[in-house]
């Protein structure tokens, strides 16, 4: 089967002929269909001092399954992260982080909408993010971002702001539901909101906390970095959290399910609709990574093998 792989920090990314790896204990292996292109991924490229497998969302059609799977079978098909080599025409899914995609929908709609949306999901969430609140997205235009603004929307928020790098992504941010647009350059971000998801961070992580109304929570769900004056949260009773999806799926697979359970049904209502930038080839990872760290995405970056 071919495989993307690289062999030194930053890259390039190249195509290599490997055997189809045997399911272990507890692993299905999934035919892909498709694979979600993350900033997470991108920056294990760039960043990462050794390479590593270029693993993360993909969907697809289980062919084998290996002992002790109990919830899957061949033929079935299921989405979920994959730890290993998922830039592959052939991957390895630990079954804990596998779930069905339903008919009706398709391999590409299930990568751009599972992962992304159960982390959206999951910071709306630990926001605590109320009806007739108000919500700011940072990334809005993101795999992520673009379905928390649906998300904030779907659950009832009465204003729902999106922070953008671009100015050119604002109708496409708007058209997902958001009543306001701001660039990250802005002077001004508008009333302060009760609730901050954001994927940024680094130096706007300030801006972000400076966003919150008295009381308000940040939801930090990516790897961006950041520092936050202690002094600035006492002063407005303002709160940061953290929110890692991998520890909700180990930890709590129950409320894991539930999100995802809702998820669907969202989509099946039409009140979340996955938006696909792009689908690339495997032979194109390179290029795929290269819209990501960009910042040039209007949805999910999606490779199809």
């Amino acid at each position: 089967m071919r495989r993307v792989r690289y062999d030194s920090a930053g890259g390039p990314l190249f195509l290599e002929d490997v055997p189809v790896p045997p399911p272990g204990p507890g692993e299905l292996l999934v035919r892909t269909a498709a694979v979600g292109v993350t900033l997470p991924v991108v920056r294990k490229v760039t960043e990462a001092a050794e390479p590593v497998p270029l693993g993360g969302e993909i969907a697809g059609e289980v062919v084998a399954v290996g002992a002790g799977v109990s919830r899957f079978a061949a033929g079935d098909r299921v989405t979920g992260l994959c730890f290993g080599h998922g830039y592959a025409e052939a991957a390895l899914l630990d079954e804990a982080m596998a779930s069905p995609v339903p008919e009706g929908a398709s391999a590409v709609e299930a990568v751009a909408l599972v992962r992304s949306g159960l982390v959206a999901l999951g910071a709306l969430t630990a926001a605590r993010a109320e009806p007739g609140g108000s919500v700011l997205v940072t990334a809005a235009a993101s795999g992520v971002g673009h379905l928390a603004v649906q998300l904030a929307r779907a659950h009832g928020a009465s204003r729902v702001v999106g922070a953008v790098s671009d100015p050119a992504k604002a109708h496409f941010v708007r058209s997902l539901g958001a009543d306001d647009v701001v660039r990250y350059g802005d002077d001004d971000w508008g009333a302060p909101v009760d609730c901050v998801l954001d994927a940024v961070g680094g130096d706007l992580l300030g801006r972000a906390v400076a966003a919150l109304a008295p009381g308000g929570r940040l939801v930090a769900y990516s790897s961006g970095g950041g520092s936050v004056s202690a002094y600035d949260l006492l002063v407005g009773a303002k709160s940061v959290i953290g929110f890692q999806m991998a520890r909700i799926a180990r930890e709590q697979p129950e409320l894991y399910e539930q999100w995802r359970l809702s998820l669907w049904r969202l989509f099946a209502e039409k009140a979340v609709t996955p938006s696909v930038h792009g689908e690339f080839p495997l032979e194109a990872a390179q290029r795929a990574h290269a819209v990501i760290e960009a910042r040039a995405n209007r949805g999910k970056v999606v490779l199809v093998p």
